[in-house]
């Protein structure tokens, strides 16, 4: 499989910095039974913010409000998947590069199986710059 990219919607939420705090958010779509396809938590000044990335927005923002989380306004990201081999997260970045482009964000993971996956935050003026770079059509 060559290297795949499409647009994903993710809402960011602001948490405590504190033991167990992620735990509990997650556990919110767990129990709601809320797939979500990528998770990304960083400090955010004195918490952390946590972007979500669901697989049903509908029924993920149902239960972020029933369980007391505030997400924010749908933004959106790019999430790639494809084989892993040395490099490959590092082609998708020239390509980006290539666009003038400046990735604000990525976080990149071998799947395992000989898979990798990542996702990109650009700021939302270019994002559809970066997607024609990476063969994504609007």
């Amino acid at each position: 499989m060559a290297v795949k990219c499409r647009f994903v919607d993710y809402y960011a939420v602001r948490l405590a910095d504190r033991p167990g705090t992620g735990a509990r958010a997650l556990g919110v779509f767990r129990r709601a039974r809320v797939a979500l396809e990528a998770v990304h938590a960083f400090p955010a000044g004195r918490g952390c913010q946590m972007d979500l990335v669901p697989t049903r927005r509908a029924a993920f923002l149902r239960a972020a409000r029933a369980g007391g989380l505030r997400p924010s306004r749908r933004k959106r990201a790019l999430l790639v998947e494809g084989d892993d081999r040395t490099g490959a997260l590092a082609s998708v970045l020239e390509r980006i590069g290539a666009a003038s482009v400046n990735v604000t964000a990525v976080s990149g993971v071998r799947a395992g199986k000989g898979r990798f996956g990542a996702i990109l935050w650009v700021k939302p003026r270019d994002l559809r710059r970066a997607a024609r770079a990476l063969g994504v059509r609007a």
